[in-house]
């Protein structure tokens, strides 16, 4: 037993050195790393007070700390800034749908000005700006170097006011200006229509008013239409949809979701990870969704997307979405200013990540560019001939007034489909996917 004690003791010992030994310079690591931050510090406060001492013009104290805190949370990713207390309120202003400016989600890439998307009806909209375009100057001035919030503070101005930005343009050979007068921006979160027998519904942004106004619309359509038997299905447009509030994207695919995982998120520390799911509730009771979706569907547009594609609640259509799978948080600082940290990545239903690579349509579909050329061969043609149109042909006997009147009806909806494809193929492609998921339905 004396034995066994002894070793017991023994190992008890050698478990004490062991610890001791693996702990030690982990301690030491942690205490040079705490004293190797401090001198960091001393390093800023000895650079601030020779600048406020020694540069050549005097500066503005507050100034040089915000610039200081804003390079630190740039340098981290595209999406953390530091708001000042103006732009946080700019920023509440924003959620709640309205305020002004061009109309156009921007990052940062390559040190130009990446346009994410322009919002509908928006001065940039109506001015041309498209997804992906690249901003070089504004009223001659290079954004080169600047920081994001730097290059946006050019392009804010009063409204009514015009703006001149430079653009670059995947395949147009060389940069353009474009003349942009600014104006109030008043973001209708939904606006609906029904083409056919099929509702379609445009999410531009996701703020306070999205939700309620998905329900207000969707009702309206559906009672218009005579109720969900005389609906097909629907269309959820989320191209040029730049994102925005975690919680109502969420909502938004809980709307057409009746159990299961919406979207998950996981910071640096797992315990911080967070799961949402969807309760029971279908506001198109069950009937097809195609969501489309291009390069400027971004954030929540692809949570949206991305929940109803991995539980085969929709066929997505488009082309690849922008990709932005991070969570920022918006936290409140000394003196009304805000902090906006990326503290998460967003997880689709299946547990993939959309970070840098978007979502992927089900069904591939570009958007035509339209040229002159197009155009003038879209222009006034002969109607062409068909036999009813021959001298002397016969009539068709087999049919009634009221069949013949059907068939000159339905090919009537079949030629404003055709219209609609010159108009915008995406959203027509998008119709004939759900005209067709009716035809091979049950009788």
């Amino acid at each position: 037993m004396k034995k066994f004690a002894m070793a017991a003791v023994g190992g008890t010992l050698a478990g004490i050195v062991a610890t001791t030994y693996v702990a030690g310079p982990l301690l030491a690591q942690e205490e040079a790393r705490e004293a190797n931050v401090y001198e960091q510090l001393d390093l800023f406060g000895d650079i601030f007070e020779r600048i406020r001492a020694q540069y050549v013009e005097e500066v503005d104290e507050k100034e040089l700390i915000e610039a200081a805190i804003g390079g630190m949370l740039a340098s981290l990713d595209p999406h953390s800034s530091y708001l000042s207390p103006d732009d946080a309120d700019k920023m509440r202003v924003q959620t709640r749908g309205e305020f002004g400016g061009l109309g156009i989600e921007v990052t940062q890439e390559e040190g130009f000005v990446k346009v994410v998307s322009p919002i509908d009806g928006t001065p940039a909209d109506e001015a041309g700006m498209e997804a992906g375009d690249f901003i070089t100057h504004v009223d001659g001035e290079s954004v080169l170097g600047l920081s994001l919030d730097d290059a946006v503070e050019l392009m804010r101005g009063p409204v009514g006011s015009e703006i001149v930005i430079t653009v670059v343009r995947e395949g147009e050979p060389e940069p353009f200006d474009v003349s942009i007068i600014r104006d109030t921006i008043k973001l209708t979160a939904v606006r609906a229509r029904t083409e056919g027998d099929t509702v379609v519904m445009r999410i531009t942004t996701f703020n306070d008013q999205t939700t309620p106004n998905l329900e207000e619309n969707l009702k309206k359509q559906i009672e218009e239409a005579g109720g969900m038997d005389n609906v097909n299905g629907i269309v959820l447009d989320l191209r040029n949809n730049p994102g925005g509030l975690l919680t109502q994207a969420i909502k938004v695919a809980d709307s057409f979701l009746e159990s299961g995982e919406i979207v998950s998120t996981r910071g640096r520390d797992p315990e911080d990870g967070e799961r949402f799911n969807a309760t029971p509730g279908d506001l198109a009771k069950g009937k097809p969704i195609v969501v489309l979706i291009n390069g400027g569907s971004a954030s929540a547009s692809e949570i949206v997307a991305g929940a109803l594609q991995d539980h085969r609640r929709a066929i997505v259509v488009g082309t690849k979405s922008f990709g932005k799978g991070s969570v920022q948080t918006v936290m409140p600082l000394k003196g009304e200013g805000a902090m906006r940290l990326t503290t998460a990545r967003y997880y689709t239903p299946s547990g993939r990540s959309i970070q840098a690579l978007g979502v992927s349509p089900d069904i591939v579909v570009a958007q035509p560019r339209r040229t002159p050329a197009a155009e003038e061969e879209d222009g006034p043609s002969r109607r062409s001939r068909s036999e009813a149109d021959l001298r002397g042909s016969l009539n068709n006997d087999s049919l009634s007034e009221d069949e013949v009147r059907q068939i000159e009806e339905e090919r009537e909806k079949a030629e404003k489909a055709a219209e609609l494809r010159e108009q915008d193929y995406q959203l027509a492609y998008a119709i004939d996917i759900l005209k067709g998921m009716v035809a091979l339905g049950p009788k």
